[in-house]
């Protein structure tokens, strides 16, 4: 089996002997059938007709140090469970990577929509979007008010400094990544070093990779059935979350994995500004106000930069999740100039 086929396909009758008894009342064989979406952690629909599940899994081959870590994915997704941030609810995590070639996890399979343009079109009306937005706001302040402590999670990152450690660390990832040099991001990691405002304490578990196509709606509602891909989620600030979301909706619809709304008229399809969407969270949070809201804006730009770089460099190197991912090396530069632009607006 070759290196991406190891990425696209599971032993199907290895995995049928392990999970036999690992799973709530198994009866039948499992076939397994990889979802299209998604760059970092393969993701597969596992089903034997009636009953179904979804196992992701680490990308096989050399890693970065710290990625892919689906065992913190099953951790925080088992915290959460029962709590008010949705999430599917988890079965079994194999750390042992001579099963499948990698550690994996199996959880719930939610059946619902996800959407991959901001702007919604698949939705009959303006109301019902408006309310989708609403929704996501509200979700992303109840994940930031969850009590650490009493989630057990406590130990789940490092409290404190949590934009200057993020900026070292993706800092040095986007260099150990970089397969040509793109000058706009050393600028842009210049200028974050230098205008990172100082720590105010803020402590709250994060997401990470907040955004429209990492969430499950239910089909014939507004509501939120589950949050996904929790891969980078740690302790951290919560406006880095806010801030990342916000920064999705800026990009135009050419670049990243869903279309953002950059240049779209926003109130003409029932869907907040992002003053309106930054006001509708800190509502929820209980946030009166935020300073240095650009910084945090364009270090958004930065890390998605550096993930998009990290993506480009495994396609290269033959071990990326999917087919599309050396493609994701061209967003880099493109959003380390949207951030200098919106630096010199401030």
């Amino acid at each position: 089996m070759s290196q991406q086929d190891s990425v696209n396909l599971l032993d199907e009758n290895v995995l049928n002997d392990y999970l036999r008894d690992k799973l709530p009342n198994l009866t039948g064989k499992l076939s397994a059938t990889k979802f299209s979406g998604g760059q970092s952690n393969p993701t597969f629909k596992l089903t034997n007709g009636e009953q179904n599940f979804v196992l992701r899994r680490q990308p096989p081959g050399k890693l970065l140090k710290s990625a892919h870590a689906v065992d913190r994915e099953y951790r925080v997704l088992k915290a959460l469970a029962g709590s008010k941030v949705p999430v599917a609810k988890v079965y079994h995590l194999c750390e042992d990577s001579s099963v499948l070639g990698s550690m994996f996890y199996v959880m719930e399979y939610v059946d619902g929509m996800v959407y991959w343009d901001s702007s919604l079109p698949e939705v009959a009306d303006n109301h019902t979007r408006s309310q989708m937005y609403a929704q996501m706001s509200q979700v992303l302040a109840n994940l930031h008010c969850v009590d650490i402590n009493q989630a057990g999670l406590a130990t789940y990152g490092k409290a404190g400094n949590y934009f200057e450690r993020q900026l070292s660390r993706w800092s040095q990832q986007y260099k150990l990544s970089e397969i040509q040099p793109i000058p706009e991001m050393h600028e842009l990691i210049r200028w974050l070093d230098n205008h990172m405002p100082a720590d105010d304490g803020r402590v709250a578990l994060v997401h990470g990779d907040y955004r429209l196509d990492n969430l499950m709606f239910a089909k014939n509602s507004p509501q939120i059935l589950a949050v996904l891909d929790w891969e980078l989620s740690t302790l951290g600030h919560p406006l880095a979350d806010l801030a990342y979301q916000c920064m999705q909706l800026r990009l135009p619809a050419h670049i990243g994995h869903s279309s953002g709304l950059g240049g779209v008229d926003r109130a003409a399809l029932g869907i907040p500004s992002e003053n309106e969407f930054v006001e509708q969270y800190c509502q929820h949070a209980g946030i009166s106000k935020i300073e240095n809201w650009h910084v945090y804006l364009a270090f958004s730009f930065f890390r998605l930069g550096a993930i998009a770089q990290g993506v480009a460099k495994r396609a290269q190197e033959g071990n990326a999740s999917s087919a599309q991912a050396s493609k994701v090396g061209a967003m880099v530069q493109p959003l380390a100039q949207m951030a200098i632009e919106l630096i010199k607006e401030y």
